[in-house]
């Protein structure tokens, strides 16, 4: 059988969580950067066909496949990790402590920065020739979105900002949702379809998505959008960050954990209480 119960992949999340924590810097890194690389070029790609389209839902529904690709390659996004690292050390798994998870946290955060924003540049000279012309309508596109959800939020000051938060939030619910439910089948094409359902429901929805911003944001700034950096941190990337981290652990990775953990086969004895002059395994890390 491909389905797996859920009491079974509650504990396959728990294992992802506890083996990213003691993940090497380098392959950490490495797998966040191709992480944001990818999903910047899955945004480009559901831009382009919206705009050659007239149909969002086209976009919506074909944007996906950067999803699937790189959670089939064992690549991170930082909305993954807030939803799964938290629960090794909620599981009290050995060597698991809260500063391994907030490492984890800022190399999966930088990589995928660096890979989106590398994308980001890499489209922004296609869509002008290397800057020797003025965007064309997939680039404009691109720096309308970054002008409206960052000065749009803005212009309604506080409202707008929890506006924002709560998208960030509603974001990962579906983006982490789509995470888990990959683990629920064994098959390809099972995860796939697991997979692609809730991140459809996230990406036509205009929720925000911390990753996808990495991207969408410097490459409008590239391509002429009317916003500074400092209203893509302020206005967008800093409080979607932090919805996105609500979302993910609180509807989906604590909710699942209080549930189905206890029945969970094959889990591991929680950690003993070691004595101060044990030496902390994250040091070899």
């Amino acid at each position: 059988m491909s389905y797996v119960s859920p009491p079974e992949f509650v504990g396959k999340m728990i294992d992802a969580g506890e083996s990213k924590v003691f993940m090497s810097t380098r392959d950490t890194v490495i797998r966040a950067f191709m992480a944001g690389a990818i999903l910047g070029l899955a945004a480009a790609f559901a831009v382009t066909v919206t705009v050659q389209t007239g149909q969002a839902i086209v976009g919506a529904l074909l944007f996906p496949v950067g999803f699937c690709m790189l959670y089939l390659l064992g690549f991170d996004l930082l909305t993954g990790v807030f939803t799964l690292v938290p629960l090794a050390l909620i599981d009290k798994r050995p060597g698991v402590r809260p500063r391994s998870v907030l490492r984890n946290w800022g190399l999966v955060f930088v990589g995928n920065f660096a890979g989106a924003l590398t994308v980001a540049l890499m489209m922004a000279v296609t869509f002008t020739y290397a800057f020797s012309v003025d965007p064309n309508q997939v680039g404009e596109a691109i720096g309308h979105i970054g002008e409206g959800r960052t000065v749009g939020y803005a212009d309604h000051g506080a409202a707008g900002m929890l506006t924002l938060f709560i998208r960030g939030v509603l974001c990962n619910w579906m983006v982490s949702t789509g995470v888990v439910a990959a683990m629920l089948s064994t098959s390809v094409s099972g995860k796939v379809i697991a997979m692609w359902m809730p991140i459809l429901v996230f990406f036509y929805m205009g929720f925000e998505h911390s990753v996808v911003n990495m991207f969408l944001f410097p490459s409008g700034l590239m391509l002429g959008g009317d916003f500074s950096v400092g209203d893509y941190l302020i206005w967008n990337e800093i409080p979607t960050v932090l919805g996105n981290l609500v979302g993910g652990l609180a509807f989906v990775g604590l909710t699942l954990y209080a549930t189905h953990a206890r029945t969970a086969p094959n889990r591991p004895a929680p950690e003993k209480e070691t004595s101060p002059a044990e030496p902390d395994p994250m040091v070899k890390v």
